[in-house]
């Protein structure tokens, strides 16, 4: 059986967009085209694959579910073709690595550290990034590396997506302040009557909802000033575990025990990058920075019993 990428591309195109005209302006066909080339791959697959209905078309049962193995077909095949370009190119001069506003900044100084050693003259760019943003900007190659909050069950096609493990977050107050000396029986409902400031990187990623204790809250961008506030005892925030270990926060901020919250939250969060050579070879840098990292902060958070 022959089919090409091009015709796949024509089926998953007409298939989303439901319509032969704006799937022809979108692959910059001509409608008649595009209706010729579904007929020829309809007829070597000897299935129906779209309903015509007046100036619209509905995919048939075989269409549905042919149509995620062509998606994953032609992802494939531009996964191929970046490797096989970057196959001809040199190292990269510098990189853009995103990520959203709650990761500590220990770990973002690490890699750079890293990077410095491994790559002296690589110039490294950092950027705080929504997960939609990373999620186009690795597809476009404007970002090489991602750091984001992931659905562990969520495929994905055109990036490789390397799982990095669970970031515990807890609630962070003053240390010394009023809700740090409260027992953990009673420190929910303090908190429910405190001001808490949750970062604008979990109401992008939708998770607003389930951070919100407190009737009075505030939204802030950046994780220094979330910290910085909660210093100023102006209120509390979901923070990550492992600022728990840094000195510069331990002086004056400490997480809290709530009985009713004592796992905390946990949030699963991946490595987002496009296939290319010149990238792999980078992300191995990366990768073991947060390797360590990573392996760190558990054995602090589980210590071995002795």
């Amino acid at each position: 059986m022959n089919f090409s990428i091009e015709q796949l591309l024509a089926f998953v195109t007409v298939y989303e967009e439901r319509s032969f005209s704006k799937a022809a302006a979108k692959l910059n066909k001509h409608r008649t085209t595009t209706g010729q080339v579904i007929t020829n791959l309809e007829d070597v697959l000897a299935v129906m694959l779209f309903e015509r209905i007046g100036r619209t078309v509905e995919p048939t049962e075989e269409g549905k579910l042919l149509y995620h193995y062509a998606k994953s077909t032609i992802e494939q095949s531009r996964i191929f073709d970046n490797i096989a370009l970057s196959l001809s190119y040199g190292g990269l001069e510098s990189i853009n690595f995103a990520y959203p506003s709650m990761t500590p900044h220990q770990l973002l100084s690490s890699i750079r550290a890293q990077l410095a050693k491994d790559f002296p003259n690589m110039k490294v760019n950092f950027l705080v990034r929504t997960k939609d943003q990373i999620e186009e900007g690795v597809s476009t190659g404007d970002i090489h590396f991602g750091l984001v909050m992931i659905d562990k069950g969520k495929g994905m096609y055109s990036k490789d997506s390397t799982f990095l493990g669970h970031v515990d977050f807890l609630p962070f107050v003053k240390k010394g302040g009023e809700l740090s000396q409260l027992p953990p029986t009673e420190a929910l409902n303090a908190l429910r009557t405190t001001r808490q400031f949750i970062l604008r990187a979990f109401t992008d990623e939708g998770l607003k909802e389930k951070l919100l204790v407190s009737a009075i809250h505030e939204e802030v961008d950046q994780l220094a000033l979330v910290i910085k506030l909660i210093q100023d005892d102006l209120g509390w925030a979901w923070l990550p575990r492992v600022l728990s270990e840094s000195q510069y926060i331990t002086e004056s901020l400490q997480p809290i025990e709530v009985d009713e919250l004592k796992a905390g939250l946990k949030f699963s969060f991946a490595l987002w990058n496009p296939h290319s050579k010149q990238i792999m070879e980078v992300k191995k840098s990366v990768m073991i920075t947060i390797e360590s990292y990573v392996k760190r902060f558990t054995s602090l958070q589980y210590p071995e019993s002795n």
